[in-house]
């Protein structure tokens, strides 16, 4: 079960990697499925972002079930 530390950490760490790739740092690919392997451990899914939204639609959009089926 992820919990919400978790979840935030997985979302903050998935920014770092997602900066470090878009600037060109070299990540063997071994290490980078490793990473993603644990960040996806953790990372919110659809319905958390759906909970998300409802309560902050100020700062999430409702989720199109369609976009993850």
């Amino acid at each position: 079960m992820t919990v919400p530390y978790e979840r935030t950490q997985a979302v903050l760490r998935s920014r770092d990697l997602l900066r470090k790739l878009a600037a060109g740092e070299h990540i063997d690919a071994d290490t980078l499925r490793r990473r993603a392997s644990s960040l996806l451990r953790h990372f919110p899914t659809p319905i958390d972002i759906a909970v998300s939204a409802d309560a902050l639609p100020s700062v999430w959009a409702a989720v199109d079930a369609k976009w993850y089926e």
